[in-house]
């Protein structure tokens, strides 16, 4: 896309209006609600071809509304296969590492008051070596489009799959209500391939 769909400060103000009314959405979800949607999430999660074949997957620990993944981890786990969790690079400004996640791991809160793993440096796995990379969003929209929450963190983690298509596949995880029509979208925005809600499975 050309410069003139990107960048302005109109398109911040609009991501940053949707990311506020999207949170605000997904907070207001009751427990019971919450609880409904993780087990249909779970339910399409364990049937993906691409999910059973996987052996290393990256996923998340839910904070703010997102949808909980405490569920899918447990399943991972029952099936045999590794999880890693996402932790911010100590010294490499908007980048995360990925660290091998048990039952049992050692966790600490990072900046952003989200637990992660305490940085350990044998239990990273270099991105190129996960299968799959669970990614959260605030919003979605048709066109596969995600909205983050500004950091960039999956993006970059995404790029070099997103140019070349080597690497782990990645798939959003979200609420039916965090998708828009349309998304207004930066230069280095990296679409996703395959987004999983309650009642779908959207792919692209």
């Amino acid at each position: 896309m050309d410069a003139l769909h990107h960048g302005g400060p109109a398109t911040q103000s609009t991501r940053q209006q949707l990311r506020q009314q999207i949170r605000l959405q997904r907070q207001a979800l009751t427990p019971h609600q919450q609880e409904q949607a993780s087990k249909a999430v779970l339910a399409r999660f364990t049937q993906l071809k691409t999910i059973r074949d996987a052996r290393h997957i990256a996923i998340y620990l839910s904070n703010d509304g997102e949808l909980d993944t405490g569920p899918l981890i447990d399943w991972i786990w029952r099936q045999g296969k590794n999880v890693y969790l996402p932790v911010l690079h100590p010294f490499s400004k908007g980048h995360l590492l990925f660290l091998h996640y048990r039952p049992d791991s050692p966790m600490r809160c990072n900046r952003y008051g989200i637990a992660e793993p305490a940085l350990d440096v044998r239990l990273v796995k270099p991105v190129h070596e996960l299968d799959i990379v669970c990614t959260p969003l605030v919003a979605f929209d048709d066109q596969g489009q995600r909205l983050g929450m500004g950091g960039g963190y999956y993006d970059r983690t995404l790029s070099q799959w997103h140019q070349s298509g080597l690497g782990p596949q990645p798939l959003g995880l979200a609420h039916d209500c965090q998708q828009v029509r349309h998304l207004p979208s930066e230069a280095w925005d990296v679409p996703l391939p395959a987004i999983l809600t309650p009642s779908a499975y959207h792919h692209w």
